[in-house]
């Protein structure tokens, strides 16, 4: 794929986020004559990425066919400024400049996606990649209109479910059907949208995948595990140091259904939506290297139902533009079972969320927009390793955000006001009496552009970001099996604040992109759970024995940098095609203040691609090399370097059907072993070795 590595996103940008990032209509004065990958969709003033103050990062069309895995941190793990939380190849959750879990908002279609999967790295994310039409990914502060706990950056998975204009054909559909190599991987998704009448439309969609045990490049426990096992003096332990091959209970099947219908005129649209997703899948052994202590053999059953509404109204004049509504509830819950197949435990939320958009119609160079957002989560676990007493969770936020235009200068400055509550029930079991806790958060920025030469800007943007502590970070007080941690809050946390200033420098000519972009930002009150000596646990279980490793939450300074980089180049240009190539680098460094580096950060990665492009094909060469991340904590594990080499062949094989595509892609061409460092589970779960992968679209 092509990298569009992007400088980090501004506050002001998605102090400017929509209700919902769907593909505009054709008759959208917002409309550009840009191509539809130049195009920021996730926000409200939608404009070409040249012209932001900061940047996205956007897969769409052939790019999102090519990087479509089984999970949404697999499928952007080769973005610029993109890591993956990879524990295994089922619950792989994306992380954005090394921020993870409560830092990160994945949304479907601008609104949340209604799962645990932030709080724990073996909960998967309920948003299905083979769904979606487009991800666009903010970086940075940038993303705080969804809420303080997007702090590190918002990834908006966007599907098109709700339909937002008529389609001309009687009927139209799409086709998706995958089949990967490394895990035996079989995959097909597909949609059809019927017109009803001239305003109404009925959309259904599905998708189906199932994989065997991922087959890994070498050996599954690294070097340092396999010295362990090897040393023991039982056998079966022992032989743990020659485990090669496939990752032990990776398998995975899910499926998912939905329909929705939608009323569309010239002054507007409403649509409402309902799907299910259901999920089995294992989680890879945490092998025990105590003969007394066997490993278990965890596999987690993921169900959702949701339900979504959308419905935008264009005012006609006046000083606002449009008025747009976005809403969505949610039933989520997923079950660890044991190896017997019976339910361990159980974990269940019930939540909604809603934001209500004003957006101003355009007056010269004055536009903007502000809104009102509630979102609230009712979460409980229920079973023999419950880590977390019953908790209700409430936000409000009030959000705005201003942009003036004056030609070569471009000014934004945007405002978010939150308001949380969170509240713990008493609970015997874990020894934690209710307990209810307010926090007020205020987060702000401003930003200025510049056009230096034509068609070339640089910009800076200063913000101030404030998130409360979430129910996990506050309560957690006991064993998780999934991660095999002991886990252990603290109820006393205040607000977590940062203070971040981040410069971009991005142009483009006739055949060249340049991107560049940095960032620094000094966190007081953040908030990281970090392995500690087993004595903090133990001194609160009444003389337990503690049988998993220690990890406790503590809050404290923090200083946080990178940089970010892109550039594409044609070098050769012609009737037959065009040759391309592109490179880019991303690095950030975080340092706990008084403590040392904060823990799975990612290391310095470079990326470099070559491709060929003609009317009906694309052929490409692509390149990553991950550097050995030795910068770690008293009780981390150093993550050695690697390379993977990729390439992929597409063909449009109809002169005059753009909408049947054939993909066949080699990934991890020779098969090496590699681990990411942002993974707690790295050194029991390598990525996957070689993949060949081919991949048929089908339109009509």
């Amino acid at each position: 794929m092509k990298y569009l590595i992007l400088p980090p996103v501004t506050l002001s940008l998605v102090l400017a986020a929509p209700l919902h990032a769907q593909t505009m209509p054709p008759d959208d004065p917002q409309s550009h004559q840009s191509r539809a990958d130049d195009i920021v969709i996730t926000g409200v003033i939608q404009r070409d990425r040249l012209d932001t103050l900061g940047g996205t990062s956007v897969l769409s069309a052939q790019q999102l066919t090519r990087a479509l895995r089984p999970t949404l941190g697999e499928t952007l793990s080769r973005q610029p400024g993109v890591s993956s939380s990879s524990f295994g190849p089922n619950a792989s959750r994306p992380i954005l400049r090394g921020l993870q879990g409560e830092r990160v908002r994945i949304l479907s279609d601008g609104i949340g996606s209604f799962d645990v999967s932030n709080t724990s790295a073996d909960h998967a994310v309920a948003i299905n990649p083979l769904t979606a039409e487009r991800i666009e990914i903010l970086r940075g502060p940038a993303a705080l209109l969804y809420g303080s706990s997007a702090i590190g950056g918002v990834v908006n998975v966007i599907d098109a479910r709700i339909p937002v204009r008529v389609p001309k054909a009687p009927v139209s559909a799409d086709a998706l059907a995958t089949y990967g190599s490394a895990a035996n991987e079989r995959s097909v998704s597909g949609k059809v949208e019927v017109p009803i009448g001239d305003r109404f439309v009925a959309h259904v969609d599905g998708s189906r995948s199932k994989t065997d045990d991922l087959r890994t490049g070498g050996h599954i426990l690294s070097p340092a595990l396999r010295t362990e096992a090897a040393a023991s003096g039982d056998p079966d332990i022992a032989s743990l140091a020659t485990l090669k091959g496939d990752l032990p209970n990776s398998a995975a099947e899910s499926w998912e259904v939905a329909g929705a219908l939608a009323f569309i005129d010239s002054n507007g649209n409403l649509g409402v939506s309902v799907s299910h997703l259901d999920n089995l899948y294992g989680v890879p052994v945490r092998y025990s290297f105590d003969p007394a202590e066997p490993a278990e053999q965890v596999r987690l059953h993921m169900k959702q139902t949701r339900a979504d509404l959308r419905g935008e109204i264009r005012t006609q004049g006046g000083f606002l533009d449009r008025i747009r509504l976005r809403a969505g509830f949610a039933d989520y819950q997923h079950a660890e079972l044991e190896e017997d197949g019976t339910v361990g435990t159980t974990f269940s939320a019930q939540g909604i969320e809603s934001r209500l958009e004003l957006v101003q119609a355009k007056r010269g160079g004055w536009e903007g927009a502000s809104g009102v957002q509630y979102y609230a989560r009712d979460f409980n676990v229920v079973g023999e390793e419950k880590f977390l007493p019953a908790n209700i969770t409430s936000q409000i936020g009030l959000f705005t955000l201003q942009s003036l235009d004056l030609g070569k200068v471009r000014l934004e400055g945007g405002a978010r006001y939150e308001h949380a509550r969170v509240r713990a029930k008493e609970d015997a079991g874990l020894g934690t009496p209710e307990t209810r806790r307010k926090f007020d958060a205020l987060s702000f920025s401003a930003g200025a552009s510049v056009e230096i030469i034509p068609s070339w800007r640089i910009g800076i943007n200063l913000a101030h970001s404030e998130r409360a502590p979430s129910a996990e970070e506050l309560y957690a007080r006991g064993p998780h099996a999934g991660t095999q941690a002991f886990e252990l809050g603290n109820p006393n946390f205040g607000i977590e604040k940062n203070n971040g200033i981040e410069a971009t420098l991005r142009g483009r000519g006739t055949h060249y992109t340049l991107s560049l972009g940095a960032f620094y930002n000094r966190f007081s009150g953040f908030i990281t759970d970090t392995r500690v000596p087993d004595a903090a646990c133990e001194a609160v279980l009444d003389d337990e024995p503690l049988t998993l490793s220690c990890f406790q939450y503590a809050q404290s300074k923090a200083r946080s940098w990178g940089i970010e980089a892109e550039g594409s180049a044609t070098l050769i240009h012609g009737d037959r095609g065009s040759l391309n190539v592109d490179a880019g680098a991303d690095y950030v460094r975080t340092t706990i203040v008084g403590s040392g580096p904060a823990p799975r950060i990612p290391p310095l990665r470079l990326m470099g691609g070559l491709d060929w492009t003609s009317a009906r094909t694309t052929t490409r060469v692509e390149i990553e090399h991950s550097f050995a991340q030795n910068r770690i904590t008293a009780l981390e594990t150093a993550t050695p370097d690697y390379t993977l080499v990729n390439a992929s062949f597409s063909i449009k094989p109809f002169a005059n059907n753009d909408k049947v595509n054939l993909t066949l892609s080699a990934n991890n061409i020779f098969d090496v072993t590699a681990r990411r460092h942002a993974s707690v589970l790295k050194d029991y779960a390598p990525l996957a070795g070689r993949d060949i992968r081919v991949t048929v679209r089908v339109g009509i």
